[in-house]
């Protein structure tokens, strides 16, 4: 990597830190002896960054991590009804299945906060929906722009 780029991705570093510690956009500027437009940008782009972040882990961790979960899940239970099936002596039922009730609370709760999972998915897909609108539109703007400007209107 360039000179260059590690000095701007440091810069970036710093302004993230020094924003999570509630900086101002104009308080950074001064500590890292920069121009204000400057932070402005790596503002943004940070933004950037992390709304592309939030949009892998929502589509990608998340539903994998539940996956896991469950199966994890899944493989204790059976192997709980193993030990319960074979178990010699009731105190071993009765841990086997108090874990089994516990595996069951899990699992309910990993399925009824799926719900809010969902909700952040379809608002994440909401909202890209919406930016591919209005690329759409910039687009058709910019072609009729052109249009106009070929056909010696301006």
């Amino acid at each position: 990597m360039s000179t260059k780029l590690q000095q701007i991705e440091w810069r970036r570093d710093r302004v993230l830190e020094l924003s999570s510690q509630g900086f101002s956009q104009s308080d950074i500027a001064t500590v890292l002896q920069v121009e204000k437009s400057i932070i402005s940008r790596d503002v943004a782009y940070l933004r950037h960054q992390a709304q592309e972040n939030l949009q892998k882990h929502i589509h990608e961790t998340i539903p994998e991590e539940y996956q896991n979960a469950m199966t994890g899940i899944n493989q204790v239970l059976k192997k709980c009804w193993s030990i319960v099936s074979k178990a010699a002596d009731d105190k071993t039922s009765l841990q086997a299945l108090a874990l089994i009730n516990d595996c069951n609370k899990y699992k309910v709760d990993l399925t009824t906060n799926g719900a809010i999972v969902t909700d952040a998915i379809k608002y994440v897909t909401q909202k890209q929906e919406q930016i591919d609108t209005l690329h759409k539109l910039d687009e058709r703007i910019e072609t009729m722009e052109e249009e106009t400007t070929t056909n010696g209107v301006f």
